[in-house]
């Protein structure tokens, strides 16, 4: 066979097979079809255009003086410590119950996985009357800490925590389970085999490998307990200093001073984009 003659199957076979050849998108990508890019851009606008609405609107001369007032701030840093205090809870009990989802089989871890993940789906009111039927004070948990312990959770900043943290927990959970299976196990069967306990070979092995996503399913978890309304509200109040936190303000201003809700909306759409920056590579990044 000569250079000028095409290679057979046997020479194909021996080099690994015919050189696969990328595949084009019609048009080579640049023609759109046109019933597609009509619902793509009125999904953008539709996305887009109530955001724009704010910072329109927004009363810019005002700013400082609406967020500089105590009441603001005092919202502001309720919901800062809460959000971190029901982030720290979601780490200490989601990354165990990640890594039980990922790597140890059971019977019924279905039905398992399905009820970590179904605050996700539930609406939050519905959340948070959960919470007071199982924590309140004649709940069917809450009764005996009240009796044994002397502990009440509803309407207090603990409260909000614990709300902030059942609504939280599940994108921890679900980030950290999808990088744990990811994550290539034979790592740990290797440490376990040289003599490491499992816990250790999580610890020393599987953690360092697993710090991204969960790292990310940190910051999902702060920025979803930072906004939200309808659980804290429901099972913890809207007490200003106490249980009052952004979202809450936000719906409290809207009632009387419209300019101030726009305000501290602006705060919050202010995080939301860093907690989008802070996550480009994992979520915005193309290919």
């Amino acid at each position: 066979m000569t250079r000028a003659d095409p290679p057979d199957a046997a020479t194909e076979t021996l080099r690994g097979g015919p050189r696969r050849r990328r595949v084009r998108a019609p048009g080579g990508g640049r023609g759109v079809p046109l019933p597609l890019l009509v619902p793509a851009l009125i999904g953008v606008a539709f996305l887009t255009v109530p955001l724009v609405a704010l910072l329109v609107r927004a009363p810019w001369r005002g700013m400082p003086e609406q967020l500089t007032s105590a009441a603001v701030w005092q919202a502001l840093q309720l919901s800062l410590v809460c959000a971190t205090a029901a982030t720290a809870v979601s780490l200490v009990l989601g990354v165990p119950l990640a890594w039980l989802l990922a790597r140890v089989e059971f019977p019924g871890r279905g039905l398992v996985r399905a009820l970590v993940t179904l605050p996700l789906v539930l609406p939050p009111v519905v959340g948070g009357v959960a919470l007071l039927m199982a924590l309140g004070r004649n709940g069917v948990v809450g009764k005996w800490l009240d009796a044994w312990f002397g502990i009440t959770l509803p309407f207090t900043t603990a409260g909000v925590v614990v709300a902030e943290a059942f609504v939280a927990m599940p994108f921890l959970v679900i980030s950290v389970e999808g990088t744990l299976r990811a994550a290539d196990p034979r790592y740990e069967e290797a440490a376990t085999t040289l003599g490491a306990s499992r816990f250790t070979a999580f610890r020393r092995v599987t953690l360092p490998l697993i710090a991204p996503g969960v790292a990310a399913g940190a910051v999902l978890a702060w920025a979803r307990a930072l906004g939200e309304f309808g659980a804290t509200i429901t099972f913890a109040g809207n007490f200003p200093g106490r249980t009052q936190t952004m979202p809450l303000a936000v719906y409290l201003a809207l009632q009387s001073d419209p300019e101030a809700a726009i305000a501290l909306s602006l705060v919050l759409l202010a995080v939301s984009v860093a907690v989008l920056a802070g996550l480009r590579d994992r979520w915005m990044a193309a290919g």
